[in-house]
């Protein structure tokens, strides 16, 4: 095998062929290929410019083969965990042509070779009954035009019915496997004779757009909105969508409710979360805390006596609010102090014998939030104790928290699931203090939480705004709040020991070049930082030259090229190998590594197909299935990067990103910078984002419940809508 895509299944073989001297090369596409099968090639021999003479088949088979020469190849390639080429040589030795047969009907005897105990004999077996369904995926798929890629996921979720499980309702994958979308699935229904205009049809395509809003931050869809975005993808007519609707929410798929002046359609978890949100909030902020006493001038001064700082005016203010609030938002840029008033109440309040929990939504940002406060520090997903292998959460109303005070930082990325989940873990006395920058971007997941929060008028706010000495000597700081205000950061020549530099560059190309030089060997020998653990390239979009995809090409080839001695897997869309920076695409209670978790791959191995990646602390296994959640990271989007800090950050402008050069972006991209930020492109890129500051509008009913008292159930605005048409 020279090459093989698994998206397309575009294969070029070195075979061996009767009646040819020399190996030929044979191009074609088909569902999966092994080194060692025997392939039958229909086509015609071409001439090619670059690689000379090539049978281009039109028709490529392959099946299993026969000769012991064949079968070792087989199965030393890989494609059976644990046997590599030296347990390949010594069962076909041991076992001849009859090892496949061994394998399936008496694995027992496979112990009967040196090195195989009962625990690899399972594995082996298990190894080769999965690679058998797989490879009946593959050409289930590959029958029907669709990329292969996701065969390993797609048995590991549906077991060994899942072709029929597919054929049944092809749309499931669109529903169930990340990467597969509606077109994928809306194409394979086609082949399996699902009719264009069925209401199974219809009906995927309105839970498709109505869970496609939910990944561009929307918890709703108006009506219409919806209607029009279903028919767009559908190319059906109304009169279908409007009868496919009507199912769904006769069904309870989909909700219809008015809240405010909207008349909107929710999924019924997020309207189940918006609902129990904006009870509890309210709930929270009718209440009194519960702590003891507390003399506050006292405390006040006993805190400045244990610290060594002083608290100004606004922070005592701040503090005082804090202890008399059963809930608060605290919120403000870098430098303000957040942190210090964070301590303050922690230090007061634990000296009460007040128990406190401290959380954040990721790995990083919980780690900062245990270094600032000298206290035990969890991602939420952990403190709620999230169940392997099943939805949701171990603590809930049920098995509430054991807290007396909760404190969330990062608080602008939590979305609307997660903080109904945190709400409902909450005990009933206990108190709520919600820490975040709001002027940073919102929450990948759907909603604007802390937003809301603040607009309601219903929960107490202290918006801390002072930037205090220490932190006015750092231009990181100063810019940010300068392009907070709208103005540009100060880009003249940047004084010995600073912080942030601006690096000027017009062409795309000159940006990425400099962009290399910089991370490679600029940075790391003016500052003494390591390239791939300490910098991190922050970009705006995943696509085009300054994009993702094409820096995490070049920068790990220049980083962490190949080596010939070296082992790698590739596999959707990458290359991964040891040394590689990657990052954690999608949550995974199962290993307990969620969506933005950054780590560095340690090891690989290609005879049992996994390779381990350290994030923090401890290592995880991953199996070569399983690699489409994670990606290359030595470049990420500013959105992944929210809750965490960098020691460097270098970060690309150029008008070719106008589509998303905002203000809360660059300025959330700076504040990800821990000793240094360099700023590289163009100035006209950089004054369109400070410029563009929109007010950023996601379909809610959260705020209009926050701010209005539940409905009377006996009101018929409120009342269900059972028909749409």
């Amino acid at each position: 095998m020279t090459f093989f895509n698994e998206e397309n299944g575009f294969a070029v073989l070195k075979v061996k062929a009767r009646g040819h001297r020399d190996l030929v090369t044979v191009v074609g596409s088909l569902p999966s290929v092994s080194p060692g099968e025997w392939i039958n090639a229909q086509g015609v021999w071409v001439q090619d410019r670059e690689f000379g003479r090539q049978f281009r088949a039109d028709l490529l088979t392959s099946t299993a083969p026969t000769t012991r020469e064949g079968i070792e190849k087989y199965l030393g390639s890989g494609m059976v965990r644990g046997i590599g080429p030296t347990y390949a040589r010594k069962l076909v030795e041991h076992f001849g042509e009859q090892i496949f047969e061994v394998i399936e009907t008496a694995s027992a005897r496979l112990e009967q070779v040196e090195g195989i105990g009962p625990k690899r004999r399972r594995r082996i077996k298990d190894a080769w009954a999965e690679q058998k369904v797989v490879r009946e995926i593959m050409v289930f798929l590959h029958s029907h035009g669709v990329s292969t890629s996701r065969a390993v996921r797609i048995h590991r979720l549906y077991g060994a019915d899942a072709i029929e499980k597919v054929r049944s309702d092809p749309y499931r994958l669109a529903r169930d496997i990340p990467g597969i979308g509606f077109k994928t699935a809306d194409q394979i229904a086609r082949k399996v004779g699902i009719p264009f205009d069925s209401l199974l049809r219809a009906g995927a395509g309105l839970s498709h757009v109505l869970l496609e809003a939910t990944g561009q931050g929307h918890c709703a869809l108006p009506v219409e909105a919806l209607r029009e975005g279903a028919q767009k993808l559908l190319l059906v007519d109304d009169a279908l969508v409007t009868a496919a609707l009507d199912r769904t929410l006769a069904a309870g798929e989909v909700i219809r409710e008015t809240v405010g002046d909207q008349d909107l359609l929710f999924l019924p978890h997020l309207q189940r979360a918006e609902v129990g949100i904006a009870a509890r909030i309210r709930a929270l902020a009718a209440a009194p805390p519960l702590y003891p006493p507390i003399d506050f001038v006292k405390a006040v001064a006993w805190c400045e006596t244990k610290t060594g700082k002083t608290l100004a005016p606004s922070q005592q203010a701040a503090l005082r609010q804090a202890l008399t609030s059963r809930i608060l938002v605290l919120t403000g840029g870098p430098g303000t102090g957040k942190t210090t008033l964070v301590n303050a109440i922690l230090l007061i309040l634990r000296a009460k014998k007040v128990r406190c929990l401290l959380c954040a939504p990721t790995g990083r940002a919980a780690k900062r939030l245990a270094q600032a406060t000298g206290l035990e520090a969890s991602t939420i997903h952990r403190l709620l104790e999230a169940r392997p292998g099943v939805s949701g959460f171990a603590r809930n109303e049920s098995q509430p928290l054991e807290a007396d005070l909760l404190v969330v930082d990062e608080c602008s990325m939590v979305d609307v699931p997660l903080m109904h989940h945190l709400l409902r873990a909450l005990p009933a006395s206990a108190s709520l203090l919600l820490v975040g920058d709001v002027d940073q971007l919102p929450s990948v997941g759907p909603g604007l939480v802390l937003r809301d929060l603040i607009t309601s008028g219903v929960v107490p706010v202290v918006r801390l705004t002072e930037v205090f000495r220490q932190a006015a000597h750092s231009q990181i700081i100063t810019n940010a709040h300068r392009i907070n205000q709208g103005q540009l950061p100060d880009l003249t020549a940047a004084p010995a020991g600073s912080d942030f530099y601006f690096v000027p560059r017009e062409d795309p190309d000159a940006i990425a070049r400099t962009l290399l030089e910089l991370v490679k060997t600029r940075i790391p020998a003016r500052f003494g930082l390591d390239p791939i653990r300490d910098i991190q390239v922050l970009s705006p979009m995943n696509r085009g030259s300054l994009g993702i995809r094409e820096l995490n090409a070049r920068l790990q080839q220049e980083l962490n090229p190949a080596q010939p001695d070296q082992p790698m897997a590739a596999k959707f869309g990458w290359q991964f190998r040891v040394r590689d920076k990657v990052i954690q695409t999608e949550n995974n209670y199962d290993k307990e590594v969620f969506n933005g978790d950054i780590g560095q791959i340690t090891a690989l191995d290609p005879v049992e197909q996994e390779l381990r990646v350290r994030f923090d602390d401890r290592e995880v296994t991953y199996a070569y299935g399983e690699l489409d959640e994670l990606a290359l990271a030595y470049a990420i989007t500013v959105h992944k990067a929210q809750g965490s800090e960098f020691p460097a950050v270098v970060l690309p402008l150029a008008l070719q990103q106008y589509l998303l050069l905002q203000r809360n972006l660059i300025y959330t991209g700076l504040t990800r910078g821990k000793q240094l930020v360099v700023m590289l492109g163009q100035k006209k890129a950089l004054a369109l984002a400070v410029r563009n500051h929109p007010t950023e509008r996601r379909f809610s009913g959260l705020l209009a419940r926050l701010q209005t008292p539940p409905p009377d159930p006996g009101d018929p605005r409120h009342l269900p809508h059972p028909r749409i048409s």
